[in-house]
């Protein structure tokens, strides 16, 4: 009896640090040529209920990754390892006939998958999403020069409870338009693993997906909001594409980085044209 409750207890213990250690929970709906909905760093994929329910013809596969929407935070390098096990799953699935939509962070996952597996996406769909964002935050500094031990960082992880709400509705307020979903953006960081959320911001930081893209032959459309930097933001993302060969840009007007919430409709009817070729 004894040694039959040893072994329940280490099987416990195995089961728990496996899932520790599984860098995204997964959800599917439906059924067809499938679509894969990338979130954005620091959100559940809830965030793409609105658009997921208008495809029942296809099977959506949804993704929310370690540290975040309730899912046990993983070791860091946190993002390396989000990219390597989502390769890792679409292999593993021999998911074909692929079309990846990426919002933000989401976007740079899509692009580095479409590297990995480009016999087997149909269309790429990049939603407000910066190939490097480190030259627009930070421009002219070297990915190396930036660290987890920086003082941001450590300002971030030892913020109190209440001071970092404030933080969290700040962000959340110039993210999306409508209260409701604002306060939605808020709960999820708030619910978030922080150190994912300061290291694993770090991570998004250091790096630039520029380089390469050039080899991406597929059809990809670059979603970009108008709000609240306008054509300035068209621009960036143009210059920051150029060496993409096979792309087309739209704006999207009225609506902030999280276009799911403020434009659904829109975005719904991009995907089902682009889905229907």
């Amino acid at each position: 009896m004894k040694k039959l409750i040893s072994c329940l207890i280490v099987a416990f213990f195995m089961v728990t640090l496996t899932e520790a250690q599984t860098p995204f929970r997964v959800e599917r709906a439906g059924k067809g040529n499938p679509i894969l909905f990338l979130p954005g760093f620091g959100t559940s994929g809830e965030v793409w209920n609105q658009v997921v329910s208008k495809f029942p013809d296809h099977e959506s596969i949804t993704m929310t990754y370690a540290g975040f929407g309730g899912v046990a935070p993983i070791g860091f390098p946190w993002y390396s390892q989000i990219t390597a096990e989502l390769i890792n799953f679409v292999n593993e699935n021999n998911l074909q006939e692929l079309t990846v939509v990426g919002h933000s962070m989401g976007g740079n996952l899509a692009q580095q998958l479409v590297q990995a597996f480009p016999d087997r996406i149909d269309h790429l769909v990049l939603v407000d999403a910066l190939p490097c964002m480190r030259e627009v935050m930070m421009p002219g500094v070297p990915a190396e020069a930036i660290s987890y031990d920086g003082d941001y960082n450590n300002q971030l992880l030892n913020m109190n409870e209440a001071d970092f709400e404030v933080y969290a509705t700040q962000i959340a307020q110039g993210m999306a338009t409508e209260a409701g979903d604002q306060q939605q953006l808020k709960r999820w960081m708030l619910s978030a693993d922080r150190e994912t959320f300061v290291y694993g911001y770090t991570d998004l930081l250091k790096l630039d997906l520029r380089s390469g893209m050039e080899s991406i032959k597929i059809p990809v459309l670059i979603v970009v909001a108008d709000q609240p930097y306008g054509e300035q933001a068209l621009e960036t993302m143009k210059k920051q594409y150029s060496a993409l060969q096979n792309k087309e840009f739209k704006m999207v007007e009225n609506s902030r980085h999280f276009i799911m919430m403020d434009q659904p409709e829109w975005l719904v009817q991009e995907l089902q044209q682009i889905v229907k070729q």
